[in-house]
C-alpha cells in the first residue's frame, strides 16, 4: 500500500490513541483522593468571620492548587487566621526528632508560630481564648508512635476546655489498609502512645479524633465540639503517595510502610539508619556479625544531628529491597536481637514505652518465635477492629 493512502488511517489512528490517553490520564486525576484541606466548599464558609488558629507544617499543602500551603490559601481567601501552632519537627519540618521547637513569626505571613512540642505539648488557654476556631491539619502516617496524633489529642482536649470547636481537615493514611501490633496497655501513656490503640491502627486522623471524641478518651471524659473534613475519592485500600514527606526521616514511600517495624530499633542499641539518608529502611551496628551491608551515620542538617553510632561503621542489613505491600514484622527486630547476644543490654528504657507493653519485651527474651509473640495480641485485636468499626469513614 502507498504512503498516500496510509496517511489518512495514521492520522486517524494517532487521534484515537490521543483521546485514549487523555481519557485514561483524566480518569486517573479524577480518581486521586483529594484530602480534606482540598475541598473548602465544605469549610469556608464557617470559617469566614471567625478567628482561627491552625495546627500546620510542611504537609499541609492543597494538592490540587499547585501544592500551595493551606496557611496561604486561608489568607487569600480573607480567612483571619490569627496563630500557627506546630507540632514536633517545627512549621517547615526541618527539627530532628524530638529537637526542642521553639516559638517564633514565620518570616512569609508573620503570623506567631507557637510551639506545641516540649514543654508546651497542650495549647495554653490564653493561647487560644481570642481563637473561635481551631483547625488541625497535618499529614499522619497511621502509627500509635507518631506523635502528630498525640499533638490532636491535646489540641482537642484544650479546646474542650475552653469551649472551642475543632476542624479537622482530613488526609489519607498511608498505613491505613490494616492494623497490627500490639495494644497499649494501661499504666503505658507516653507522648508516643496516649490511646489503648495498635501499633498500627487503621485510621486517618479524622477518624481517630473521632474515637477519641466518642469514646470520651480526652481527660476527664471531655468532649470537644468537632467536625471533620472527609477526603474524596479514597478509601483504606487505596494506595497513596505523598506529596511531602512527612516527617525529615520518612524520606519515601518505603521508610513508611517500615516505619512501624523498624522504629521499634528506636528502643534497642540497632541503629535504624538515622544519620543516613535511608533511615528506617536498613539497621545495623558497629559489628560484622549484625550483617555483610554497611553504613556509617554522620550528622545531618534538617535529619539527624547526633545520630546513634556516630561516625561509626555499622554491619547490618539493608531493606530497600522490600515492596511497598509490606506490613508490620517483628523478624528484623528478633533477627537483631538474636546476633547481638546481649539479652536485656540489647534494650534501652524507652523499648517499653514504644511498645505500649511489656510484654513484647518479656516475651522477646523468653525465646518466643514471631507467630508466638503475634498470636497473644490477636483477642485484643478483634476487640479493637469492633471498636474501630464505629468510628470509620471511608469504605
Amino acid at each position: 500500500m502507498k504512503l498516500t493512502k496510509l496517511k489518512p488511517f495514521i492520522y486517524f489512528l494517532s487521534v484515537v490513541l490521543l483521546i485514549i490517553s487523555y481519557s485514561l490520564t483524566t480518569s486517573a486525576r479524577q480518581e486521586e483522593p483529594i484530602p480534606g484541606a482540598d475541598r473548602p466548599e465544605l469549610y469556608l464558609d464557617q470559617l469566614q468571620g471567625k478567628n482561627v488558629g491552625i495546627v500546620a507544617n510542611q504537609t499541609s499543602i492543597l494538592t490540587q492548587s499547585n501544592n500551595k500551603h493551606v496557611v496561604d490559601f486561608l489568607l487569600e481567601k480573607g480567612i483571619k487566621v490569627k496563630k500557627v501552632f506546630v507540632p514536633e519537627h517545627g512549621f517547615r519540618g526541618q527539627a530532628d526528632a524530638g529537637e526542642k521547637v521553639d516559638n517564633t513569626v514565620d518570616s512569609k505571613t508573620g503570623l506567631p508560630i507557637i510551639s506545641l512540642y516540649g514543654n508546651n505539648k497542650k495549647p495554653k488557654p490564653e493561647q487560644i481564648a481570642d481563637l473561635d476556631i481551631l483547625v488541625f491539619d497535618l499529614q499522619d502516617v497511621g502509627v500509635r508512635f507518631y506523635t502528630y496524633i498525640s499533638t490532636m489529642h491535646y489540641l482537642m482536649e484544650a479546646a474542650g476546655e475552653q469551649g472551642k470547636k475543632v476542624i479537622i481537615f482530613d488526609r489519607p493514611n498511608p498505613n491505613g489498609d490494616y492494623i497490627a501490633g500490639p495494644v497499649l496497655k494501661k499504666g503505658f501513656e507516653s507522648f508516643v502512645g496516649m490511646h489503648h490503640i495498635p501499633v498500627v491502627h487503621g485510621l486517618t486522623v479524622g477518624e481517630l479524633a473521632q474515637m477519641i471524641n466518642g469514646e470520651k478518651w480526652l481527660k476527664g471524659g471531655l468532649k470537644v465540639d468537632l467536625e471533620v473534613i472527609p477526603v474524596a475519592q479514597w478509601t483504606h485500600s487505596t494506595v497513596y503517595n505523598l506529596p511531602v514527606k512527612p516527617s525529615p526521616n520518612l524520606p519515601n514511600e518505603l521508610s513508611i510502610r517500615l516505619y512501624p517495624s523498624t522504629c521499634f530499633f528506636e528502643g534497642t542499641i540497632v541503629s535504624l539508619g538515622r544519620g543516613t539518608h535511608f533511615p528506617f529502611q536498613v539497621y545495623g551496628y558497629p559489628d560484622p556479625k549484625f550483617g555483610d551491608f554497611t553504613f556509617t551515620p554522620v550528622s545531618i542538617d534538617g535529619m539527624s544531628k547526633n545520630p546513634p553510632h556516630q561516625d561509626k561503621k555499622c554491619y547490618g542489613i539493608d531493606l530497600r529491597g522490600e515492596t511497598l505491600s509490606h506490613e508490620f514484622t517483628l523478624k528484623y527486630l528478633l533477627d537483631a536481637y538474636h546476633k547481638s547476644g546481649k539479652e536485656q543490654a540489647f534494650f534501652n528504657n524507652f523499648f517499653n514505652t514504644l511498645a505500649g507493653t511489656d510484654e513484647l519485651k518479656k516475651m522477646i527474651m523468653a525465646g518466643k518465635t514471631e507467630s508466638e509473640i503475634t498470636a497473644s495480641w490477636q483477642e485484643e485485636l478483634k476487640k479493637y477492629e469492633i471498636l474501630r468499626a464505629k468510628y470509620l469513614l471511608y469504605n
